[in-house]
């Protein structure tokens, strides 16, 4: 019996896959139709995954400093379009560094608790404020904070000083938003750092630049009532 060819213009498959269809052949086949090769298992299992790595094994592992400074932009922007004002966006930052600090927190412990048979828990304010101001800002920031101060006028303020804040090297704060400090994000590492401590407070960030250091920020910490009858007691 014969067949009617199909016409030219609503003819899907080529000559040549018209004739491997009327003759099936295992060696032909029409590419059209070609499916990828699948990936093997083993290739699969041979990709790096971030949840395998061994967590002391990055203690000194460097991220790059543009990468950060153009991701904390981005950031910055971000937010800056979604709030209402100069104190909205310093509260948002703060939220972020705080969700920041957490992981910081428990990753030094973590590391601390594996590395040591006897690992020590800071119950007294000032040494825990001296393993944030170096610990905390080298896992961070790679280098200690410049300086700590405590307020002459309160009993419950103290400031750690950073002259030249990586955070805020690649940042131009327009003329109009002077009052804002994107250290507000660091301010927020350190509040959260000081709550899983066991030293509640609220630490803010602000500008004091000096003609040697016009990105000299002031990382302010003011401590509960709590906190200061705990330090009287253990006196």
């Amino acid at each position: 019996m014969a067949y009617a060819q199909p016409h030219p213009r609503l003819s899907v498959l080529s000559t040549t896959s018209q004739s491997s269809v009327d003759h099936p052949s295992p060696t032909t086949s029409s590419t059209r139709f070609s499916l990828p090769a699948t990936v093997t298992p083993n290739k699969l299992s041979a990709r790096p995954n971030i949840y395998d790595r061994n967590l002391n094994k990055t203690r000194v592992s460097e991220v790059s400093a543009s990468a950060f400074s153009f991701l904390f932009s981005e950031v910055v922007q971000y937010t800056q379009k979604r709030v209402s004002g100069i104190n909205d966006l310093e509260r948002r930052l703060n939220t972020l560094g705080y969700r920041i600090g957490t992981r910081v927190l428990e990753l030094m412990v973590w590391r601390a608790e594996s590395s040591s048979k006897t690992p020590k828990r800071e119950i007294r304010f000032l040494p825990a404020l001296m393993s944030i101001h170096t610990q905390v800002w080298k896992a961070v920031f790679g280098k200690p904070a410049d300086a700590i101060e405590k307020s002459v006028e309160n009993a419950d303020e103290y400031m750690i000083i950073d002259n030249d804040p990586p955070i805020e090297r690649h940042i131009t704060v327009p003329r109009d938003m002077s009052q804002l400090s994107c250290s507000s994000f660091t301010a927020g590492i350190v509040e959260a750092v000081m709550d899983g401590l066991g030293f509640p407070a609220r630490v803010t960030a602000h500008n004091t630049p000096t003609a040697q250091f016009p990105s000299r920020t002031t990382i302010l910490i003011k401590l509960e009532q709590s906190v200061l009858d705990r330090e009287e007691l253990l006196k």
